[in-house]
């Protein structure tokens, strides 16, 4: 190194004392006071005599434990000067100075002396390899190893134990296992495995390189060469390589091998012990270290971090507060344990306390914090953590930008977390993942379609985490175009994992295309409890219950044995087929596989019952429930609305706020709907009300729906128009649509002409619209207007759904359409109906009402048509299948007509039968010739 003879100053010269009565130079750079030492190695030197090399060498060493490199390099200069470094024949003395830069980090000067060495002793290669190796440069370690070898021939410095050991531990830093075995193959050709030293780095290198059964192999040849650091070199092999069960069986067998642990066997151990919740062994090894008397920093860290995953938080903090002199680590491991076990609010006064203490927060600090903030939802603490990370500039790494954002999505706040993706400098897969997440969380989906395009043009890896979020992007946007483009990029680039695969079967059923995802589950060759799952709902998304029914069969025939959330789908299905039969089939099954009657489980048991007619059964489960929360109280009220019970629906309302219960938006919802169907026009006003003063709810347009509804059903359509117009946002079709179907009940054609153009303005593609508008004309006599509107559908290529009612009998459910002539009894059907008619002619004095059939045709052909509706052929079906007294249970897609109503009121006094008719707005419990409705729906 080319360098100015530097005196060792600024020291004040002084006298020194005689050997005799002061310190020796080498007690002196024992007991670390480097200020004396250089003092006394000045005052050795002589002009033409410089002091003894092993002089230089205590006080370099000393130099290199302080770290203190501008010391270092003034005993380098005084070397020079004195001429010390030019008498080093041995390279001793340059060899120290190696290691001194090497520990200091200078490896420019260890490089620049390295290379201005006349020759060079294994000694100087190997403090150079460690130089490298200490400052991270594990690569240019490995690239001096090399040249050594290169140069050996020449040279003659052939690499020692301590070589290899050094150049091993570099391979397992850069995961370089080829290089690593071809270091070993050196090892065995020299001799130089049979080192304990080597061997244990070839241990630690296999293993950090991946390759455990190598490392093993090389532990168990190693035999009676064991030590600790053999032993501990296993133990954390296994422990990387997440073979928890295997390192704890090598800690029993060093322990039967009569090794004592020290602090690096007990951390790998702990972390066992937390890797698979072994608490009782974790207080074993607590007790023997308490025994031991052993009080180091890592020890009880790893202690915290072993309670905190086995989720004993109050054990955790005792070690903390046992801790004598705290660091950042045990500061640190405390406030994760409290995130990690959920106690959020509890990490944010520990942090408060950590404060106090001095400790400003450090990266792990802030990134713990920022997790706890979000799952609390507490945006103003967040962003005082972010002007933290800010001002302590962690807001640039990586992980915390990372941490903010995900931070900021649970907060709610999409622009503060989008703000800080756009200041990232550097951005990952996880920055990536996060704000694609982010964006199709918020129902902001083409933004998160835009983000996916941009995260492929920065080829961004794509995963299928990434995929899930896109995947809920097309649900969200139904478009099926997307869709089809997503999955075909999935497949690909080899994405489709199973849970990818029953992902896009639940996005295709959610976008109506039940074909495609049909086509998905009948390709898998395996299908899991979930693919089946979400077929299932895929079939009961689309009202395709007895299909949905069909598949659950076949699945129990596969022997899959369905969970909860099979379980809460099925009993959706048998709800819209109303098979009271198949519903309690399922309940029997559920009581014998001992499912826990809570949370979604009851609350779609209630639905099934009552969706089958029975309510009688849907209040019997109902009581039984031990936990009632919000949407089990809802259930039932939106039950009994359906039913026609609207006062007892308001009971149940006021005994939910009796138990302290908070009502939502879906409970304002049913209660309303409850009311409208009856004529309950005061209390849903006052509800109405109720929700926006006292629950500080804002209404949706369902909300104000069902008050148009109500208003209207009770004959003030002009009044519910007005209410309309009173509205603080604008109405939307579910709004007209319900003023439109009171105008038709009421005759107030005006008004429906108003609410049919506004109806068709918004929702043109909705063939349901068209039904109803069309509906009205027919009734106003508009047939020109009737043939407009049907043109109009058929140029759109919309269809309305064909009426169909179905019956259950015995374990079968029997579907019939209007006019229907396909079912294998037909002929007795209609025998039977036609006999049923005459009856209820002579003795109950029916007469058809034709004003309900909204055909431009003659009488004779109206009165045909009414005798053909769906409802009846079900009802006749009914009687010739089922013994007298029987109730019969009917459900139809549609709205029963007047004059069908009429109709089973009848049969259910001539033919004394119960019947309960579920239509597609309410029950129906026909009994005696009167329906519990009043007449009114």
């Amino acid at each position: 190194m080319a360098t100015a003879a530097l005196p060792l100053h600024p020291i004040p010269h002084r006298k020194l004392p005689p050997a005799s009565a002061g310190a020796s130079l080498r007690q002196l750079c024992k007991e670390g006071d480097l200020r004396e030492a250089l003092r006394q190695l000045a005052g050795r030197s002589a002009p033409g005599r410089a002091p003894p090399t092993d002089n230089y060498g205590w006080v370099l060493d000393l130099v290199a434990a302080r770290m203190a490199v501008s010391e270092g390099r003034q005993v380098h200069a005084h070397a020079v000067s004195t001429g010390a470094l030019g008498d080093d024949d041995g390279g001793f003395l340059a060899t120290k100075l190696l290691f001194m830069y090497g520990k200091c980090g200078r490896l420019p000067d260890a490089r620049r002396l390295f290379d201005g060495m006349p020759s060079r002793t294994v000694f100087s290669w190997n403090a150079l390899i460690g130089a490298y190796l200490s400052s991270g440069s594990a690569g240019d370690a490995v690239g001096v190893y090399r040249a050594m070898r290169a140069s050996e021939p020449v040279a003659g410095a052939a690499p020692d134990g301590c070589t290899l050991a050094s150049v091993l531990k570099a391979c397992g830093a850069e995961g370089d296992g080829r290089c690593g075995s071809e270091v070993h193959g050196l090892a065995v050709k020299r001799g130089l495995d049979r080192s304990t030293l080597v061997a244990n780095a070839l241990v630690a290198m296999y293993a950090k390189c991946g390759l455990l059964d190598s490392a093993l192999r090389v532990f168990e040849w190693m035999r009676d060469r064991r030590d600790v650091a053999s032993w501990n070199s296993a133990i954390s092999g296994c422990v990387q390589n997440g073979m928890f069960l295997e390192a704890l069986d090598l800690f029993r067998r060093m322990q039967s091998a009569g090794f004592s642990m020290n602090s690096y066997t007990t951390v790998g151990v702990l972390q066992v012990c937390a890797e698979l919740a072994q608490l009782n062994y974790g207080r074993e090894l607590h007790a023997a270290l308490l025994k031991c008397g052993i009080e180091f920093n890592i020890q009880c860290n790893a202690l915290i971090v072993m309670y905190a995953k086995c989720s004993r938080v109050d054990s955790a903090l005792r070690v903390f507060r046992e801790i004598g002199d705290k660091d950042y680590i045990s500061w640190n491991s405390m406030l994760s344990c409290y995130v990690q076990n959920g106690l959020y609010a509890e990490a944010i006064r520990f942090f408060g306390e950590m404060v106090k203490n001095g400790f400003e927060p450090d990266h792990a600090c802030i990134v713990s914090l920022l997790s706890a903030v979000g799952h609390l939802g507490r945006l103003i603490n967040g962003r005082e953590v972010h002007a933290n990370a800010v001002k302590q500039r962690l807001d640039s790494d990586l992980q915390v930008a990372n941490t903010l954002m995900d931070m900021y999505i649970k907060c709610y706040s999409v622009e503060c977390s989008a703000r800080v993706f756009d200041r990232m400098r550097i951005k990952d897969h996880v920055s990536w993942t996060t704000i694609i997440a982010c964006y199709a969380q918020s129902s902001r989906y083409s933004e998160a379609i835009e983000k996916f395009r941009a995260a492929q043009k920065e080829r961004i890896k794509v995963d299928s985490m990434m995929m899930g979020s896109i995947l809920e992007a097309c649900s969200g946007l139904k478009s099926i175009s997307l869709l089809k483009q997503v999955h075909s990029y999935a497949i690909r680039n080899g994405l489709l994992d199973l849970v990818l695969k029953n992902r896009i079967i639940d996005v295709y059923g959610e976008c109506g295309e039940v074909c495609y995802a049909l086509n998905i589950f009948e390709m898998l060759d395996k299908k899991d409890i979930v693919t089946w799952t979400s077929m299932i709902n895929c079939f009961v998304d689309n009202g395709l219950f007895y299909e949905a029914v069909a598949l659950f069969g076949k699945m129990l025939n596969a022997g899959i044995q369905p969970d909860s959330v099979a379980l809460v789908g099925i009993l959706g299905a048998i709800a819209g087929l109303s098979s009271l039969t198949k519903g309690k089939e399922v309940h029997g099954f559920l009581m014998r596989g001992k499912f826990p009657m809570e949370g979604a489980m009851v609350s779609s048991l209630v639905d099934m019952y009552s969706g089958c007619g029975s309510m009688n059964y849907a209040l019997k489960v109902f009581d039984e429930a031990k936990c009632k929360d919000v949407i089990l109280w809802t259930v039932l009220i939106n039950a009994t609305g359906m039913h026609g019970h609207g006062k007892q629906a308001v009971d149940i309302f006021t005994r939910m706020l009796e138990t302290g219960v908070s009502p939502d938006h879906i409970s304002f919802l049913a209660l309303l709907y409850a009311c409208s169907h009856s004529k309950l026009v005061e209390e849903g006003k006052y509800y109405l009300n109720t929700m926006v003063s006292k629950y500080r709810l804002q209404p949706w347009q369902e909300h104000y729906a069902c008050v148009v509804d109500l208003l209207g059903r009770s004959g003030q359509t002009e009044e519910a128009y007005k209410f309309i117009k009173s509205m603080p946002v604008e109405p939307k079709s579910v709004v007209w649509c319900a003023l439109l179907g009171a105008c038709r009940i009421h005759k107030n054609h005006d008004l429906a002409v108003v609410a049919t153009d506004k109806l068709l303005e918004l929702e043109p593609d909705n063939p349901g619209n068209y039904v109803l508008v069309s509906n009205v004309f027919a009734e106003m006599g508009k047939w020109n207007n009737v043939k407009e509107v049907r043109t109009r559908m058929i140029e759109r290529g919309l269809r309305k759904d064909p009426a169909c009612s179905w019956i259950e009998i015995g374990n079968t459910v029997h579907t019939f359409t209007a006019r229907d002539h396909s079912h294998r009894d037909s002929q007795a059907i209609h025998l039977k109906l036609a006999e049923i008619t005459e009856k209820l002619r002579k003795k109950g004095g029916y007469v058809e009402d034709i004003s309900f059939v909204l055909h431009d045709v003659s009488e004779e052909e109206k009165i045909d048509l009414l005798h053909r509706h769906s409802e009846r052929l079900a009802i006749s079906f009914g009687l010739i299948s089922t013994a007298s007294g029987t109730p019969l249970r009917i459900a139809k897609n549609l709205r029963v007509c007047g004059d069908c109503h009429e109709f089973t009121k009848l049969v259910s006094k001539l033919f004394e039968r119960e019947i309960v008719v579920r239509d597609a707005n309410r029950f129906h419990h026909f009994s005696g010739g009167s329906c519990s409705c009043g007449d009114f729906w």
